[in-house]
């Protein structure tokens, strides 16, 4: 029997059954008929085939063991899920979990001294994390000025009425619109000229000049002003801009309560050099003075340094979130850089009513915080995509799609997604005979 797209080969070991083997296996050729398989029936793949042949007696056929199947390298994975406005974000850890690990803690804690606190709650800047952070917010940076620069040569569709996305010449033939008025259109997207808003989420959060201060309230929310949420993860962090002004401290607080704390004297320490070397940052090209690369090696190797600074604002991004708390609303996709949310009623999520417009808070992902689009993998830009053959195509985010196709190589933890071994058919016929 064919295994259809999967091309793995499987790690087996003798079953026995008593005293004597039970099942017998022979590798067979590797099948040359990949990628016309049904693609929910089996979740992972490796790199080869193989044909299991059962030389077991007939009366003993009902006396086996499972077969583990063992992969390094999956392949054809299933879609991050969509979800409804109606319904409530997951937590990344369950309920169930942390109070259980809660309970652990303070069963450990007994008769144990307390361990060293994170700088972060005494108010200080982790001092290894700071070159990161200017790098974290470089790297968005660069990844700003270079997509303005990829989408002066490369056609990126965007829906009129959605939020959805198509990097490629034409727009996708799927009845996918959820925006105003989609029944009336039956699904179907009108496509317009996307910008790098479209590609990149402008997600924003509240500036803390003091991240241990009060939290905002209600009355403060026009008066704090609004940065992008990854800035405000590297000020946080160490960055300094002087258009948003933090403070530092030198010493560990005080805590005299659970919620109440005050600041050290530092009057003692030595004043600090203004004329300190400070890491350089990099500033955002304005549009009227973009240059798009004039030759393919050009735009091939620009491709190239974007889905790097992707990759590293991301990576950088994951490794400061691990010490500096980041919130996110379990209703809508407002985040908060602190260790607890603010207090502003602006949530108009599904029965924000019952909530008096406050939100949900909890701890927030990486996609939380760069939330990636996704989009339809073009397997070849000068062939349309065909709506019959929907379930064979893959899927990257934007940044990620964009850039292949302008020449840079797929990543590796991308390509589950991308389905790049699935054979697409070349009709509908020969898709109805797919396994």
């Amino acid at each position: 029997m064919y295994a259809g797209c999967l091309h793995s080969h499987f790690s087996t070991t003798p079953f026995s059954h008593g005293n004597r083997p039970c099942l017998q296996f022979d590798y067979l050729k590797y099948s040359t008929h990949q990628g016309l398989s049904s693609l929910d029936s089996l979740k992972r793949t490796c790199n080869r085939l193989s044909q299991l042949k059962l030389r077991i007696p007939l009366e003993k056929s009902l006396h086996f063991q499972a077969l583990i199947v063992k992969c390094d390298h999956p392949q054809n994975a299933d879609f991050p899920r969509y979800y409804s406005k109606k319904e409530k974000k997951p937590f990344p850890i369950p309920i169930i979990e942390l109070r259980r690990n809660a309970r652990n803690r303070l069963r450990n804690r007994e008769n144990q001294p307390r361990g060293p606190i994170p700088p972060p709650k005494l108010g200080l800047v982790v001092k290894r994390l700071i070159p990161l952070a200017y790098r974290v917010l470089n790297a968005r940076t660069t990844l700003v000025n270079n997509l303005k620069k990829l989408l002066k040569v490369m056609p990126v569709n965007a829906c009129k009425w959605c939020n959805e996305i198509h990097v490629g010449p034409i727009g996708h033939p799927f009845k996918s619109c959820r925006g105003p008025r989609a029944s009336i259109r039956k699904g179907t997207h009108e496509w317009g000229k996307a910008v790098v808003e479209d590609i990149l989420v402008p997600l924003e959060a509240y500036h803390l000049y003091d991240r241990l201060g009060n939290r905002i309230t209600h009355d403060e929310r026009f008066s704090v002003p609004r940065v992008p949420a990854v800035v405000e993860l590297c000020i946080q962090a160490g960055v300094d801009l002087p258009e948003y002004p933090t403070k530092r401290r030198r010493k560990p607080i005080i805590r005299i309560g659970k919620k109440e704390f005050v600041d050290a004297d530092e009057s003692e320490l030595p004043d600090l050099d203004p004329e300190a070397p400070t890491p350089e940052i990099l500033a955002e090209i304005p549009d009227s003075e973009i240059v798009p690369p004039s030759s393919e090696e050009d735009i091939a190797l620009l491709a190239e340094e974007t889905l790097q600074a992707w990759e590293e604002m991301r990576d950088g991004a994951r490794r400061l979130m691990k010490m500096y708390p980041v919130r996110v609303c379990g209703y809508c996709p407002e985040v908060h850089i602190g260790p607890s949310g603010h207090k502003a009623q602006n949530c108009g999520a599904h029965k924000h009513q019952q909530r008096n417009g406050q939100h949900g808070w909890q701890a927030a992902v990486l996609n939380d915080l760069i939330p990636p689009r996704y989009v339809w993998h073009v397997p070849d830009v000068d062939r349309p995509m065909e709506r019959e053959l929907r379930n064979f195509y893959g899927q990257a985010p934007a940044v990620v799609e964009l850039c292949v196709q302008a020449g840079a190589t797929v990543p590796e933890h991308y390509k589950p997604t991308m389905r790049l071994d699935v054979g697409i058919p070349t009709n509908v016929g020969e898709a109805e005979m797919a396994v």
